[in-house]
This record gives structure tokens, C-alpha cells and sequence, in this order.
């Protein structure tokens, strides 16, 4: 029933500089924190940043001083500012929501929603 939308991924040189949308919409008690992780091929999943509800970040190492979080918490909405873009950073980013909503599979409360992905290539 959830859905996370997300838009901004492209191709942009070394140096460059791209802005990540993701937008959850549907029923959701709670966002509790939402954030970006990222997949290169024959690579594991890895979280690049993350912002809770009441806005404290993290962020992975490779990616400070460059990358920015920030949400919306009206709209649901993270946003991921990427500056300063490797060749490194090419992977498909994907979208995450931790929530307080109910899981009939738990039978509790606590679900986790993802987008479909977007991929983000940097390259010459």
C-alpha cells in the first residue's frame, strides 16, 4: 500500500552534482527516520545517509563533507543532496522508510518500506 517514489538519478561527470527525491505516500502511522542506501554491482547494500523525524543525520564515512540529507516531514519526503560526485559513488540508490506501521506478518507494529531504485552513474 505504501509507496516510495523516487526521481533525480542520471548520468553526470566526475565533479558533478545530482539532487535525489523520494516521496512516500499511502497510509503510515509514523515515520520514524528515512534515508539512502546504495547498491553497485557485486557489491553489498550500504547506508549512505539517514535522517530521523526530528532531524538528526548520519552518514557513511566515504561520503561526508559531500553528500547532504535533509526531509520534508510534511510530505513524507527525503531529499539527498550529492556534490563533489566519484566515479566511486555509481550505484543504484534506493529509497528507505522506517515506520511505527503495523505488520499483520509480525503481528506488530514496525515496517520498513523501499523504493524500486534509482541509478545514479558518474562517469566521464
Amino acid at each position: 500500500q505504501v509507496q516510495l517514489v523516487e526521481s533525480g538519478g542520471g548520468l553526470v561527470q566526475p565533479g558533478g552534482s545530482l539532487r535525489l527525491s523520494c516521496a512516500a505516500s499511502g497510509t503510515i502511522f509514523s515515520i520514524n527516520a528515512m534515508g539512502w542506501y546504495r547498491q553497485a554491482p557485486g557489491k553489498q547494500r550500504e547506508l549512505v545517509a539517514a535522517i530521523t523525524s526530528g532531524g538528526s543525520t548520519n552518514y557513511a564515512d566515504s561520503v561526508k563533507g559531500r553528500f547532504t540529507i535533509s526531509r520534508d516531514n510534511a510530505k513524507n519526503t527525503v531529499y539527498l543532496q550529492m556534490n563533489s560526485l566519484k566515479p566511486e559513488d555509481t550505484a543504484v540508490y534506493y529509497c528507505n522508510a522506517d515506520t511505527s506501521d503495523y505488520d499483520p506478518s509480525k503481528s506488530d507494529y514496525g515496517m520498513d518500506y523501499w523504493g524500486k531504485g534509482t541509478l545514479v552513474t558518474v562517469s566521464s
